[in-house]
Parts: C-alpha cells; sequence; structure tokens
C-alpha cells in the first residue's frame, strides 16, 4: 500500500475493538476486519437480496452482494488517489448494506413501519447490529468485533435518540462531528456505483430507455462522446461505454475536489477530519447532474408500475410474516424462539430482515399457502 496521509485511518490511530485481541500476523487490522466481514454469513445472504430489481426477475441484474463489490472497487481507487486506507474503505464497502431486508426498499420501509411501536427499523442501524451482535461465529464475542472505524463508517445516518443508545459509535452524530474520511468516501463511492448501475439495469429491463435518458445532462453528454466515437456501436456496448466514462468522471472529480477541500482545510490528524466540514466531495456542478440522475432514475425507475407492483408484492409478504410471528413466537426457528421471550418483536425483525429474497418468498408460502403443505 502506498504511504497513508497523516489524516488516513491507520492501525496506529485506530480506536481499536470493542473487546481486546492480539494484533493480526501477516494483515492490518482493517484486512481482517474486511476478511471477518467477507466470510459471515450476512455477507454471503447478499448476493439473493434485492437491489431494485427481485432475484427471480433476471439473472443479470445487480445484487446487494454485487452492488457492495462494485463500490469496494470505485471506493479503493479513489482511496488510493487520495492516498487513504484503501482497506478500511473496502471493508465499510463491503459491510454497508448487511442489515439490509430482503426486497430492497419496499422491506425496509415495510419492516419500519411494522416496528413503529418498537424502536423502528433502519438498515443501518440493522447493519451495524449483524457486526456487533448477530453474527455467531467466534468463542470470545458475539459478531464480528469489528474496530471502531469500521463500524462507524458503517453507521452514515442516526438519530439523536440511538445515537445515544450506541456508545462510542454514536458520538459524532451527537457532537456533529464528522466521520474518517475513508467513511466520507465511501458513501459517496455507493452513490456512484447505485446511480450507474441501476441506470444499467433499468435499460436492460426495458423500464427506462435511452431517449428518455437523453434528457439527463451526465448520461446524455458521455453517450454523445461515445457515438461520436464509435458511430457503428451496438446498443449493449454503447450503453457500457457511456456508463464506463460517467463512472470515470464522477470519481475523477471526486478525487480532484476532495484534494482541493482537504488542501484548503489542512487537517493534521483524524482528529481535524472529525472537527472540519465534510471534505470528501463532488464539485457543484458534478454534484447537480448526479443529483439530476437520481431524480431521475426515482421518478422513471424507482416509481416504474412494474417496480410498484413487485414492492407491493413484497410489502405484503414482509407485513404478513411479521405479523404472524408476532402472534406466534412458535412459528420462528428454535434458536430465533429462544430469543424472543427477551424482545419478540426485535427478534422477529432481525430473522426477518436477514432472509434472502427467495427465502421470504418460500417462508410466506409455507406459512400461508396450502398447496405447501400437500
Amino acid at each position: 500500500m502506498d504511504e497513508l496521509a497523516p489524516y488516513a485511518a491507520s492501525d496506529a490511530n485506530s480506536r481499536g475493538r470493542q473487546v481486546s485481541e492480539p494484533a493480526p500476523a501477516g494483515r492490518s487490522q482493517f484486512q481482517r476486519d474486511r476478511d471477518r466481514i467477507i466470510h459471515s454469513t450476512a455477507f454471503r445472504r447478499l448476493e439473493y437480496k434485492t437491489q431494485v430489481f427481485v432475484n427471480h426477475e433476471g439473472d443479470l441484474f445487480r445484487t446487494r452482494l454485487t452492488h457492495s463489490l462494485e463500490v469496494a472497487q470505485i471506493g479503493r481507487t479513489i482511496a488510493r488517489n487520495l492516498n487513504l486506507n484503501q482497506d478500511l474503505v473496502e471493508a465499510i464497502s463491503l459491510s454497508h448494506d448487511l442489515g439490509h431486508t430482503p426486497f430492497g426498499h419496499a422491506g425496509q420501509d415495510e419492516l419500519n413501519d411494522c416496528m413503529k411501536d418498537y424502536g423502528g427499523f433502519e438498515h443501518n442501524l440493522q447493519s451495524l447490529r449483524v457486526v456487533d451482535l448477530l453474527e455467531e461465529r467466534y468463542a470470545e464475542f458475539d459478531g464480528l468485533n469489528l474496530c471502531f472505524e469500521t463500524r462507524e463508517g458503517i453507521l452514515k445516518h442516526c438519530s439523536p435518540i440511538n445515537a445515544q443508545q450506541l456508545g462510542d459509535v454514536g458520538e459524532r452524530f451527537i457532537h456533529k462531528q464528522q466521520p474518517s474520511l475513508e467513511a466520507q468516501l465511501t458513501n459517496l463511492a455507493d452513490e456512484i456505483a447505485y446511480n450507474n448501475h441501476d441506470v444499467d439495469d433499468g435499460l436492460r429491463s426495458e423500464l427506462i430507455s435511452l431517449e428518455q435518458l437523453s434528457q439527463v445532462s451526465l448520461f446524455a453528454r458521455h453517450q454523445d462522446e461515445v457515438r461520436s466515437r464509435y458511430p457503428d456501436l451496438p446498443d449493449r456496448r454503447m450503453i457500457h461505454e457511456t456508463i464506463r466514462r460517467m463512472i470515470n468522471t464522477l470519481a475523477l472529480d471526486l478525487i480532484d475536489q476532495s484534494t482541493q477541500n482537504i488542501r484548503a482545510a489542512a487537517p493534521l490528524s483524524m482528529d481535524g477530519v472529525r472537527a472540519a466540514p465534510a471534505l470528501i466531495a463532488f464539485s457543484p456542478a458534478i454534484r447537480q447532474e448526479q443529483q439530476d440522475l437520481k431524480q431521475f432514475l426515482r421518478r422513471h425507475l424507482y416509481q416504474h408500475y412494474r417496480v410498484a407492483r413487485m414492492s407491493g408484492k413484497a410489502r405484503r409478504v414482509i407485513r404478513e410474516l411479521f405479523d404472524a410471528f408476532m402472534e406466534n413466537p412458535r412459528l420462528l426457528p428454535p434458536q430465533y424462539q429462544a430469543k424472543a421471550g427477551d424482545d419478540k418483536a426485535r427478534t422477529v425483525s432481525d430473522y426477518i430482515a436477514g432472509m434472502t429474497d427467495r427465502y421470504a418468498i418460500r417462508e410466506y408460502r409455507r406459512l400461508f399457502v396450502m398447496e405447501e403443505l400437500l
């Protein structure tokens, strides 16, 4: 790894783990975090969790797993150019969606509604809960016992009320401080990844068209460049060439603008980063183009009637599973029945949030479809 900037996260300035452990041999602390995440059960489940399109709708659409890998790839490239800790960026990228429900945002919204009288549900908090408590792999602690900086990066948003219950990892929300530059970077790498791969998936699904996207400046100017250079290129290749240029433009702009911001703030350490405004950012012009693309996708893809139909089915599955398990916890698997006595609603929420799309559909059929009994 290239030499790190003095304000980058490192083994030397890390706040460490909740349970003290001997230093790892042959790898850094954040490499250990990454490895624990990759070997976790929650990480493997991401292969079958929805990004936009439910798993059975097509083999080539992104899932939470492929999305996380794309975030890590983009994030590491940006971190390398800014002399930040690539291994921490990778660890945050691979773990930031571990707590996501099946069926994407529709599943999250419905589970939050189910939990409104029991503390609510938020996937960032659930991701932290997964790595702090729910993974059961190690003899000496629950969860993965990740470093503070990785846990901090997972928690992108948090209300003051929830922050007060989270100890050290919630302090920055109370004191209105920034997280590490690696966490800031990963948050924007996440945006770059999902906006661009949702364009690709939306075109593949034919829910959005090239004609519609020609009204979006970020897409249109890169598409014009590709068509000018390769006038006979088939549409599928043209789309890939356009999207790779969009990602490159966004990443380079983020590197350039962030470099200027860091130079102006001149932080001497991670403490200086925390006290400064957010330093990882797009330039104003690119930020507006990125926002325009997000609004286009929300209007034309996420709110498309076919997506809305599937979202409605997903919400029904989540709601009816939740109600059934709350009414009769003996329907839960034995390991969850044992926990339900302490906090029934949160246990049911943990079980549902951990499901993949296809497992949730199977559970629904087992509970409610008579043919499953025959």
